[in-house]
């Protein structure tokens, strides 16, 4: 099972990591923990080196949340309104959430997009705000770019220690790995099953 997860990653190669990367950050399910974590992986078997994967990753880390920015800096709170009702089953967010992600980046400025990298659950919503608030685009690359590349350093450091302490536990850590995927597209599903917006 180890191996059949880890040859997915090797598979797909740089080019690969970089697309799952772009996707984890326009649409879930799919963590770049577990993107990341698996690089580490193969970091670790040498079938990939760490400086190419970091660049890849946080190259399509930072051009996945560019797509969220330019969605909120070209549509604009007129626009965007009806795009988030009627997507937002699949996108698994509601106006509420746009509003709240607006009124935290407009409390705490526009460095909260260098920091929100290192959040699970508003790395990816941020960039709306940032965009609605028609952030300097320069400014904005600068900050995802700088931010991502810490997390996904952490990620693959973190995939490689992973590898190196469960080496002898091959099957288990596949097995593990298989688990956390399955548990995440559960997840999506159930939200998208369970949908219900806020009236």
């Amino acid at each position: 099972m180890n191996d059949w997860i880890i040859r997915l990653i090797e598979a797909g190669g740089y080019w690969g990591i970089l697309a799952l990367m772009a996707l984890e950050n326009i649409f879930p399910p799919i963590p770049s923990e577990l993107i990341m974590g698996l690089g580490g992986v193969a970091v670790a078997r040498g079938s990939m080196t760490f400086w190419p994967l970091l660049l890849v990753g946080t190259v399509g880390s930072t051009f996945g949340n560019y797509c969220w920015f330019l969605l909120g800096d070209r549509f604009g709170y007129a626009r965007l309104h009806p795009f988030v009702v009627r997507w937002g089953r699949w996108l698994t967010m509601e106006w509420h959430d746009v509003e709240q992600a607006t009124a935290f980046f407009r409390r705490h400025g526009q460095w909260v997009v260098f920091a929100m990298r290192f959040s699970p659950f508003m790395r990816t919503m941020i960039s709306l705000p940032a965009g609605l608030a028609h952030m300097k685009h320069w400014r904005f690359l600068v900050f995802t770019f700088a931010g991502a590349a810490v997390w996904n350093t952490l990620l693959i450091h973190g995939g490689r220690l992973v590898a190196r302490y469960l080496a002898g536990f091959g099957s288990a850590l596949g097995w593990a790995m298989a688990g956390l995927t399955g548990l995440f597209v559960a997840w999506y599903l159930w939200r998208v099953i369970t949908w219900k917006p806020r009236e």
